[in-house]
């Protein structure tokens, strides 16, 4: 819906990087990037068109493994295997080229730069492997990843007229592995609903559209999702939505810009992944889970077994205060289950079932 919306207000688009919408496991039917408003991409085995697909080399002596997760077997764009250190470099060496061909043009530009790192599988370079533990794989490609980002910043900070005028968002989709990165003090990992899981950082750099004064401030008590970029990103450029369109989420431009602290009003919904029911060594994972204001309620698909936390004040979600509320739980009980009975059914409920299936077949 974006790059729709910016490509017919005179935006260049450009997509680089993890895509998720097609490609993978044998998934060849998908639309390209192309089709949503992106006049250029390149992607990984996630996605279909001109993409980078990953040479696994541990440095160990052992044959070099290949990561495509069937990506090569699909056509539909050109392939080039490069080594999974150099993976996000291929992505943001092409979104530089793509800048500059813009400015060429006079035309100005958004663009997505999603590199899958710090996903595994970690192959950093051989002078970043440490001991080879997982952590210190982790930390070897997220510091390979910085640098290779950084030469897309630099491109930006050292262009006058790029400084001015940029709007440079950094934020991430899930939490993090067990023993690869850290939650801090949330509850939970990657695949899980509890803050651990979900919660993301969100940095906004834009010297030229910011007041000097708030550059570098941290913001502590907005809450905003991942959903609330899109109308707040046309607010910001100026552009007109399409009409008839109703965005799930809110425009929030003041508080990307450092203008505002204030939050989103509608409640944000979370259902897990349909896989995900048993994950890290927790045999029953919530299913479902919303947040409003400051309480979050977690639960199954049917309402039962609801936890309730009061992030204001217990972010960690140590203390389950939910036999002391029961209006509130009752009522985001209710919100939540009518919410994932209003959406697509996925296979949440009986993947357990459909995977013992699919073992028998083979």
């Amino acid at each position: 819906v974006l790059g729709n919306m910016l490509h017919k207000a005179g935006y260049a688009t450009g997509h680089f990087g993890k895509w998720h919408l097609g490609g993978q496991r044998d998934v060849g039917e998908a639309p390209l990037i192309t089709e949503y408003g992106f006049d250029k991409s390149l992607t990984n085995f996630e996605g279909l068109g001109p993409r980078v697909l990953a040479l696994c080399d541990a440095h160990n002596g052992k044959p070099i493994k290949r990561h495509a997760l069937g990506s090569d077997t699909l056509g539909r764009g050109k392939i080039e295997w490069v080594d999974r250190s150099l993976v996000t470099q291929s992505f943001t060496q092409a979104a530089i080229e793509f800048i500059r061909q813009s400015q060429r043009q006079d035309k100005p530009f958004y663009v997505n730069l999603w590199p899958d790192d710090v996903h595994g599988p970690w192959y950093p370079p051989e002078v970043r492997r440490g001991d080879g533990s997982k952590r210190e794989l982790y930390l070897g490609v997220l510091e390979t990843m910085d640098e290779q980002l950084g030469e897309l910043f630099d491109v930006i900070q050292s262009d006058p007229q790029l400084k001015q005028n940029t709007l440079i968002l950094i934020c991430s989709d899930n939490g993090p592995e067990p023993g690869a990165g850290s939650a801090g003090p949330f509850r939970g990992y990657k695949t899980m609903l509890y803050e651990g899981g979900i919660r993301s950082p969100l940095i906004a750099w834009g010297p030229g559209l910011m007041e000097e004064s708030v550059q570098g401030q941290v913001n502590q008590t907005s809450v905003f999702a991942a959903i609330d970029l899109v109308p707040s990103l046309l607010e910001i450029t100026g552009t007109e939505p399409d009409e008839n369109v109703q965005f799930d989420g809110e425009n929030l431009a003041g508080v990307l810009l450092g203008q505002s602290d204030q939050s989103r009003q509608e409640p944000i919904y979370f259902r897990r992944p349909p896989d995900r029911d048993s994950f890290y060594g927790v045999e029953d994972l919530p299913d479902l889970a919303v947040r409003d204001g400051n309480w979050k309620l977690l639960c199954e698909y049917d309402g039962s077994q609801a936890e309730l936390y009061d992030l204001k004040n217990d972010r960690g979600e140590t203390k389950n205060v939910a036999d002391d509320h029961p209006e509130i739980v009752n009522r985001l009980k209710k919100q939540v289950v009518d919410w994932q009975e209003s959406m697509p059914a996925d296979n949440g409920e009986n993947w357990k079932d459909e995977s013992k299936k699919k073992n028998k077949k083979r």
